[in-house]
């Protein structure tokens, strides 16, 4: 029930904004539904596989600059690769996701490769520290903005409908939300679900089982980058800009951040904390500029009180908290 109202409140604000023509908060809704996609990512690793990666900024960021850099070739109709094979840039929305799918996909199977044999702190230490790495190598490419970033002229585009229509774009982004919340709702409902709590739980009594946990965790730890990936791909397209703080430790906290306020391993937990973090920044950050001392006292009060973070305290506590 608490599930379904969320959902139906995101749906309706921007709606109801159309009707009154606030474009602005349409954009808002658009921003929630985008952040809560890469929530719903981190989740699948952190609340359901246990892996509290601080480096999934870097699958986002990734996200960004596949969008940024197809958008950036199209525009001047040059070409990203020229040999052995001719390559050029694409405004495709169905071209780029694909191509983000594949990037965000390859570099998440090298870094879960390596970061998975480690665990703990020694695990939140090198996701973050591959997350910096790819930090730094979008700063020394001049090509695509270095510090400056990347501007995206055109939104890119799908085959019907116009993206460049605000509220045209929300329903492009919040179908991919509930695409990505049904797809993570029947992973964890499988038996690959299982394995994967089960790892998280006790991975010796798993492996006693005949199941390897570390495939396992790896898919999906993959799974859960692409997700966060595809929503990088959407806010780049959104913000018409892509730059290094999309691939920023700050940006790794944020997301994990939406997914302890609305609950670990919740469903509908990244949505009810991105859009209580959207909330605190729009509403009291025009206030004034320390709202982030409110988001601290909330975030440290979930932490202390409310295991279950927002959708805890409003559905009851789940089975494993």
């Amino acid at each position: 029930m608490v599930n379904a109202v969320l959902a139906g409140l995101l749906l309706a604000a921007p709606l109801v904004a159309f009707a009154l023509d606030e474009p602005f908060y349409i954009s808002l809704a658009t921003r929630v539904a985008i952040l809560a996609l890469a929530g719903v990512g981190l989740n699948l690793a952190l609340g359901y596989g246990g892996m509290v990666s601080f480096g999934h900024a870097a699958f986002f960021g990734l996200g960004g600059y596949v969008a940024g850099i197809a958008a950036f070739h199209a525009f001047d109709s040059s070409d990203f690769i020229a040999w052995p094979l001719m390559l050029g840039g694409t405004d495709q929305l169905l071209v780029i996701w694909p191509l983000t799918i594949l990037a965000v996909a390859v570099v998440a199977f090298a870094i879960g490769v390596i970061s998975l044999r480690t665990s703990g702190v020694y695990f939140i230490m090198i996701t973050l520290a591959f997350a910096q790495m790819i930090y730094y190598l979008a700063i020394s490419i001049p090509t695509y903005g270095g510090e400056d970033g990347l501007a995206i002229y055109l939104r890119n585009q799908l085959p019907l409908g116009d993206s460049n229509d605000p509220l045209t774009f929300f329903f492009v982004c919040y179908g991919m939300l509930l695409l990505a919340l049904f797809v993570s709702s029947r992973l964890v409902a499988s038996p690959f679900g299982v394995a994967l709590q089960c790892a998280r739980m006790n991975e010796v009594r798993l492996a006693t089982m005949g199941i390897a946990p570390f495939p396992v965790k790896l898919t999906a730890f993959v799974i859960s980058g692409v997700i966060t990936g595809i929503a990088g791909a959407l806010f780049a397209d959104l913000n018409g800009f892509v730059g290094p703080s999309m691939l920023s430790w700050h940006r790794s906290g944020e997301i994990m951040i939406f997914v302890i306020l609305g609950g670990v391993g919740r469903l509908f937990g990244p949505l009810a904390g991105a859009a209580l973090f959207i909330l605190l920044e729009s509403l009291i950050g025009g206030m004034t500029d320390r709202w982030q001392l409110f988001l601290g006292a909330i975030l440290l009060g979930v932490v202390l009180f409310a295991r279950g973070g927002l959708i805890g305290l409003l559905a009851g506590r789940a089975r494993h908290d």
